[in-house]
């Protein structure tokens, strides 16, 4: 394919492409890494459920694409997501893909990475919070707990079509983990929990359903395998939420009042009652120089 760019842009070396983590929604848990290249970007390549307060950070000068992905709505296509990438950098020195969570966990990160590299496109990855972590703490249930459970499955109730293998082994996860975390799992919930309940996990294991996790619309709903497919369908619960499963859950009764408070982007953070100083970089420039 010939090369229609104008001599000077074909001359020049591609941009950088970086893999940001936006966390799962409360912009006080987004890194100062990733808010500073948002400050800094030429142009953000979205997900639908990065946070509206985390997308104002972006600088109001940046091109913003959204790139969302929801079940039955996609905006682009994998592949198409990656090409943009590439076009991307051939034109604009700091190009920010910003995924919601982390994008190494069921993020994609690492397809989009690989892709980059073939394509001999610089990309870097900026580690997020992952909503498996931070979305049970905001609902006050801690994933292990030395009384409860000393395993941790994470696991993704959505799987790719055409993937390496046909199915999560839901009968080796029911044996082998005290607490499991489903992800992206609410729709296909009821095969789940059949599943988790053929391999001899007991009826009566509390299950904690958990939806705009961290943000100040959350919502939850604690049943057991037993009754949950019951207690969806009578209050409507909806993606997007996750899903966590074992005796960790009966904790949430006690630790629930003690959820953190989300911190909108225009707030002084306090700790202990004591405002702190602001003591940001003046700059997005100068806060990456401080983080190299």
């Amino acid at each position: 394919m010939t090369d229609v760019r104008p001599q000077n842009q074909r001359d020049r070396l591609p941009g950088k492409v970086y893999l940001v983590g936006a966390g799962p929604g409360d912009p006080g848990l987004f890194t100062l890494k990733g808010k500073a290249l948002l400050e800094a970007a030429d142009v953000v390549v979205y997900d639908a459920l990065v946070s509206p307060p985390i997308l104002s950070m972006i600088n109001p000068k940046a091109q913003l694409l959204p790139a969302g992905k929801r079940r039955g709505y996609h905006s682009l296509s994998q592949a198409e997501i990656t090409q943009l990438l590439i076009e991307l950098a051939q034109t604009h020195a700091t190009v920010v893909r910003l995924k919601g969570g982390d994008p190494f966990v069921f993020g994609r990160g690492g397809e989009e990475m690989s892709d980059l590299v073939a394509a001999g496109i610089p990309v870097e990855v900026v580690p997020g919070i992952t909503a498996g972590v931070a979305v049970p703490a905001y609902a006050g249930i801690p994933l292990t707990h030395r009384e409860l459970s000393s395993s941790v499955t994470f696991v993704t109730g959505h799987e790719a079509v055409g993937k390496y293998r046909p199915e999560v082994d839901w009968q080796a996860i029911a044996r082998g983990s005290e607490t499991i975390v489903i992800y992206m799992g609410v729709h296909n919930l009821p095969n789940i929990v059949k599943s988790l309940a053929g391999a001899g996990l007991a009826a009566d294991t509390p299950i904690a359903l958990v939806r705009w996790g961290t943000r100040p619309e959350q919502s939850e709903l604690v049943a057991t395998l037993a009754t949950i497919e019951d207690e969806m369908q009578a209050t409507g619960f909806a993606a997007p939420a996750i899903a966590v499963i074992g005796q960790v859950v009966t904790l949430r009764d006690t630790l629930a009042a003690c959820q953190p408070a989300v911190v909108s982007t225009s707030e002084t953070p306090t700790f202990a009652g004591v405002k702190m100083p602001n003591t940001a970089p003046t700059t997005a420039f100068e806060s990456l120089a401080r983080m190299d």
